[in-house]
């Protein structure tokens, strides 16, 4: 394959994955504003700040209001961390690799960056607004996933597809984790930790895979170590490595690959041996910091050099 084929590839996968989970934060920042929660509960903290600043929105996070920050997240085209952006991103993406890709998914990808263009009128603030657009952008990029598994080959095209999805999955839920648990907190509280569950659809999984109740350290145990969870980082590092193993001629001498063994082994290890009231912070912040040399490292090793991220991986906190 192409070096540029398996590029876009990789970067239409993570274009796609962070309008997915764009729409999730902002429905469960949401659905917790309806709830009553508007505080940011003891040990959490998720707000409209806390989301653009976890999607790497260089704007003035204070001076915004909700109705701003709520349209700089979702439609506003001149916002790259919008939803919208995310997806015409994905559009050019799928526009580029269209004979690679399925018919069913460019239709898919198309219609979705289309249909987005047309809600630009301010009623788009409306209450209901917010919700019904994270509604659509979530069902529009599940229904892309299904046809990318039903309709296209199980070559190297799927596997740098499902690398760069697996790979941008893990880097926000990372980015959320950091910005979410503020070190030295009191991690007691449950308010906000649902939005964390509902912000990656966990919530459900979470109940059956979990016997504590949805306080601050369990989910962000959960979200970080549970490999039975394929959005937590330990099952996205495993579903990235799964997909370079099968695409590379020679794994045992990718870089990537060996790199992102050591990370994963590194994770089994910490999730045995860290203390249920440890601080995740550092932890986050080393993963973040490894996830970002496997993408320097898949750049080097599969796209001839090109660059190896659209924007920074690492949020400093």
């Amino acid at each position: 394959m192409l070096s540029r084929i398996a590029h876009e590839l990789y970067w239409l996968g993570r274009n796609l994955t962070r309008a997915e989970i764009t729409s999730r934060v902002v429905d469960g920042v949401f659905q917790v504003e309806l709830q009553g929660a508007t505080e940011a509960s003891p040990g959490v903290v998720l707000g409209w700040g806390e989301l653009l600043a976890m999607l790497g929105d260089g704007g003035d996070a204070g001076a915004m209001d909700r109705a701003e920050a709520l349209e700089r997240l979702t439609l506003d085209p001149q916002a790259p961390t919008s939803m919208r952006a995310s997806v015409e991103r994905a559009r050019e993406g799928a526009r580029t690799v269209r004979d690679v890709i399925s018919a069913d998914m460019w239709e898919a990808i198309n219609t979705t960056a289309l249909s987005l263009r047309g809600d630009d009128t301010p009623a788009w603030l409306a209450p209901a607004g917010p919700y019904l657009a994270c509604q659509y952008v979530k069902e529009r990029v599940a229904l892309v996933w299904g046809l990318s598994d039903r309709t296209m080959l199980r070559d190297e095209a799927k596997a740098f597809l499902d690398a760069g999805s697996y790979m941008e999955a893990a880097d926000l839920v990372l980015r959320m984790l950091r910005i979410a648990f503020p070190p030295g907190d009191d991690a007691a509280a449950s308010g906000q930790a649902l939005a964390l569950l509902q912000a990656v659809g966990g919530f459900q999984a979470y109940r059956r895979a979990v016997p504590a109740p949805p306080n601050a350290r369990p989910v962000a145990r959960f979200l970080l170590f549970e490999r039975a969870y394929p959005d937590s980082v330990a099952a996205c590092v495993d579903s990235v490595h799964d997909a370079l193993d099968g695409a590379d001629t020679s794994p045992r001498n990718s870089e990537p690959v060996l790199r992102l063994s050591r990370l994963a082994a590194d994770l089994d290890f910490q999730r045995r041996t860290l203390p249920d009231a440890a601080e995740i912070g550092a932890t986050c912040e080393a993963v973040q910091q490894e996830l970002a040399r496997v993408d320097q490292d898949i750049a080097e090793r599969y796209f001839a050099g090109a660059q190896a991220g659209r924007r920074t991986t690492v949020v400093e906190i």
